[in-house]
């Protein structure tokens, strides 16, 4: 099963899972469990925008970062500039932040509510050049449903 084919059996899941429920925690929490497990990634979760800094939120993974800077690493860069960022490759990007030296690649996509960025979705994975425009569309597919 190619990754497209993966994304389209996740996304009527997805819904399942946040419809009817009006926590967005137990939305993220759910979230971040399914597609960690269903597309077998290495950290899975969610940082909150709280008091001018993300917070880390729900996730699946090994032991993460707490509190992230707004424009710091990849996932203050996607919050400052409300837009996804893919790395292929995170030794290459500026600022990366390390939280685990297993990670390779990552990407990050916002999520909204109406026009703020609430939070992001944070995914890593333990090889390099994982993540590609397939993932960051049903990504943000995915992000969307958390508001």
């Amino acid at each position: 099963m190619d990754k497209t084919e993966q994304y389209e059996m996740l996304l009527p899941q997805a819904e399942a899972l946040v419809a009817g429920e009006t926590d967005v925690i137990a939305r993220m929490a759910n979230i971040a469990a399914l597609l960690h497990r269903e597309m077998d990634f290495w950290w899975t979760g969610f940082y909150r925008v709280i008091d001018g800094e993300l917070v880390l939120g729900p996730f699946q993974g090994p032991i993460a970062c707490t509190r992230i800077a707004r424009g710091r690493g990849v996932c203050g860069t996607s919050w400052k500039e409300n837009r996804s960022v893919v790395v292929p490759d995170v030794e290459q990007f500026p600022g990366h932040i390390a939280c685990s030296s297993e990670s390779r690649s990552e990407i990050v996509v916002p999520v909204r509510d109406g026009d703020a960025v609430v939070a992001v979705l944070d995914i890593d994975s333990r090889f390099l050049a994982t993540f590609d425009d397939t993932d960051r569309r049903y990504i943000e597919r995915i992000a969307d449903l958390i508001y």
